[in-house]
């Protein structure tokens, strides 16, 4: 196993990442080496190949993974190694950023959280060299998506913060103020919630089709969901399960993975509601699809819920889903 498996990055030191990020001037490009020349044909064929890999529907994402790795090695040993013209380098770390950023969200969806952390931090030093403002921004955003997923609120807080500084494109913005919802929501802060769910829907409204790639799928259905969930947390548990069914019927097919943490969010609303019977048809929804398209992240969230079922193993549906948890 790679020794990268054990380390792991410390919440100060993301905090210090992302200021050091929002106050420091765009790197410098690599220099030229004494490397073979990088053909313009041959990087064209690695940025038009790659990129529909990151593309794909999650019931078939889960077979790219080597494949993306291998391109990101090959990309990131042009980088290091080859010649290139300034406008070729900004291609490079542009492809750098967007394959290291998707084989992150593989490693985080496998629960390799310390590698996850890693690539993270690669994409966002190769989205700096590149200038790439916006995409820096959602970089940490994905960081901090990672820090509030392990229940370090206040790292990922400090770094959406960050984020917020230097992000334009308005699609860029609602998710980062999304996900500042989520985390500022299991702080117990309202008002700053309100705030952020108030600009984040805004910044929807404003967004048009002009989006950066990796934040182009942001839609009604995240608005709503993520507001359901922030509200969930706040113990507004009405309105906020009817955001969270209208944001999962919102869900395009290709989104299936979305969809199943979604189905997790509103089983777990029925159950603050003492709805034993809907919540675990949601649930089994969520486990079955997470194991038909290899989500296992979806599936842990599926296993926590699990125990406050326990109360209503007489009620319909309940023993099938604890039934089908345990195969």
């Amino acid at each position: 196993m790679e020794r990268r498996t054990f380390l792991t990055i410390s919440g100060g030191a993301l905090t210090a990442l992302a200021a050091d990020w929002a106050l420091g001037p765009t790197g410098a490009l690599a220099r030229a080496r004494d490397g073979k020349h990088v053909d313009d044909d041959f990087l064209t064929l690695l940025e038009t190949t790659s990129q529909p890999l990151a593309g794909l529907a999650t019931e078939q994402r889960q077979h790219t993974a080597l494949l993306l790795d291998a391109y990101l090695a090959t990309v990131t040993e042009l980088i290091q190694r080859a010649r290139y013209s300034p406008a070729t380098g900004h291609r490079l770390h542009t492809l750098a950023a967007s394959l290291a950023q998707t084989v992150a969200w593989h490693r985080f969806d496998l629960s390799q959280h310390a590698p996850a952390s890693q690539y993270w931090v690669a994409a966002l030093h190769n989205a700096r060299a590149a200038g790439d403002h916006d995409m820096g921004a959602g970089l940490l955003g994905d960081l901090a998506y990672q820090a509030a997923w392990r229940k370090d609120h206040t790292t990922a807080a400090s770094i959406l913060g960050h984020a917020l500084t230097r992000a334009q494109n308005p699609a860029a913005r609602c998710l980062l103020q999304l996900r500042l919802a989520r985390t500022l929501a299991a702080q117990n802060d309202r008002k700053a919630v309100l705030r952020a769910l108030g600009a984040a829907e805004k910044h929807l409204a404003d967004a048009g089709t002009d989006r950066p790639a990796w934040c182009s799928w942001v839609s009604e259905a995240d608005l709503a969901v993520d507001s359901g969930q922030a509200l969930l947390d706040l113990g507004d548990t009405g309105r906020a399960h009817q955001l969270i069914t209208e944001g999962e019927q919102l869900l395009p097919v290709a989104r299936d993975k979305t969809r199943g943490v979604f189905l997790t969010y509103q089983a777990a609303s029925h159950l603050d509601q003492k709805e034993p019977e809907p919540a675990a048809d949601a649930a089994t929804q969520a486990l079955l699809l997470a194991r038909r398209i290899g989500a296992p992240r979806c599936t842990s969230l599926v296993e926590a819920l699990l125990p406050r079922f326990q109360p209503y193993r007489q009620t319909p549906g309940v023993p099938e889903l604890l039934h089908l948890a345990a195969a």
